[in-house]
């Protein structure tokens, strides 16, 4: 039953409904489609990542669900009332900005009860629930500080504690850690997920660094003009990409153009100008329709010799998936060294190579002739 107190009652067992539920959202700027047909449930105590490149729409789609932006069309719903019609101020919901937005003349108390005082809070809950935050955030000791007098990850922290102290129902994250170097950013991606599972409150963030999202998310939504193209889990994200645009957007892959040959049950066959592709399942596709094939650089085995028949995943992918070349460019990156290996058609064959040893790849340099192989289970076959 809703009350005056709490319009945004629990959800019951007999009401199991998604916590947030975004349904045919469209949103145009001078009928320019900025968000379109986005439809998407989000369960309690998610964190849901929105990536894509800057201008797919996933920063007004976070916009939508704060309050700053009203859609042209469709509903979304937090725990199974619709909350268009909301003010920002009037749903649980906080947003915390890529800029942070700490007020400079405040302390980071201050900071941090602001909105608390705003809400006319009693003074003893007020500090109680500001030293409550401080300690969430691991900041007690910098309390009087101001925020020009903490480093780029503590004035992050605090922002999280602010955005956390009203207790929202909804945590909305737009770029949270866009702001730090890379050496910090990969350091508190893991501490604020910690510190969002321990709170336990839902979470929608937007980013266009996929590592990020890969680290920190529980599903992730990759977008593209406007549209959501592909939902999952980061690994399905990454290993079983759906569409090509998806496949070359996450992470780094090889994209072979084919038309598929062969279709059976537990294989088929596709051929490109680089060679004849193996997978090891059936497309359920048409003979001779043209697809894509996917396969990451790490997947690929680079030697100067041919690979034996003991060395490949099944005897029936002898002469499949192999293609042959020179070391075109190579970058030794410490734990791994990258080549780009060169076709006699052009085409460069990226390889992801380990280095599990010391000097384990030094063979290997400018201009070898080398053949590249992989496995048919590591082929994905894209359709669109």
């Amino acid at each position: 039953m809703t009350t005056a107190s709490d319009p945004f009652p629990a959800s019951t067992p007999s009401a199991p409904v998604p916590f947030l539920q975004i349904k045919r959202v469209v949103k145009t700027f001078d009928e320019v489609f900025a968000v379109d047909e986005v439809t998407l449930n989000i369960e309690k105590g998610e964190i849901f990542a929105l990536l894509g490149s800057s201008g797919c729409g996933k920063s007004t789609l976070l916009r939508m669900l704060a309050g700053f932006e009203q859609p042209s069309s469709g509903q979304i719903l937090l725990e199974g009332r619709d909350i268009v019609g909301l003010a920002p101020y009037e749903r649980p919901i906080n947003m915390m900005f890529q800029s942070y937005a700490l007020f400079p003349h405040l302390t980071v108390w201050q900071n941090i009860a602001f909105g608390l005082r705003r809400d006319h809070m009693p003074k003893a809950e007020v500090k109680a629930r500001v030293e409550q935050m401080l300690e969430l955030v691991q900041l007690q000791s910098y309390a009087k500080r101001y925020p020009h007098q903490l480093s780029g990850g503590q004035q992050q922290r605090v922002a999280l504690a602010r955005s956390l102290a009203k207790r929202p129902r909804l945590l909305l994250l737009d770029e949270p850690l866009g702001a730090l170097d890379a050496k910090l950013r990969e350091r508190t991606q893991l501490e604020l997920v910690g510190i969002i599972e321990q709170v336990g409150v839902t979470c929608v963030m937007v980013t266009h660094d996929q590592e990020e999202a890969m680290t920190m998310a529980t599903r992730i939504g990759v977008m593209n003009e406007g549209k959501i193209l592909q939902i999952g889990r980061p690994t399905e994200i990454y290993e079983t990409p759906d569409c090509r645009f998806v496949a070359d957007f996450i992470g780094s892959v090889n994209l072979f153009s084919g038309q598929l040959a062969v279709d059976e049950s537990d294989h088929a066959i596709i051929s490109s100008p680089e060679c004849q592709h193996y997978v090891s399942h059936g497309i359920t596709g048409t003979p001779g329709m043209p697809v894509h094939v996917a396969v990451r650089p790490e997947k690929l085995i680079i030697q100067k010799g041919m690979p034996s028949v003991e060395e490949r995943e099944s005897p029936a992918e002898v002469g499949y998936n192999l293609v042959q070349g020179v070391i075109h460019d190579l970058a030794y990156l410490g734990i791994l060294t990258t080549y780009h290996v060169k076709l006699s058609n052009g085409t460069i064959v990226k390889v992801t190579h380990t280095n599990a040893a010391r000097h384990d790849a030094a063979h290997l340099t400018w201009g070898d002739a080398v053949t590249v192989w992989w496995c048919g289970s590591d082929v994905v076959v894209l359709t669109r």
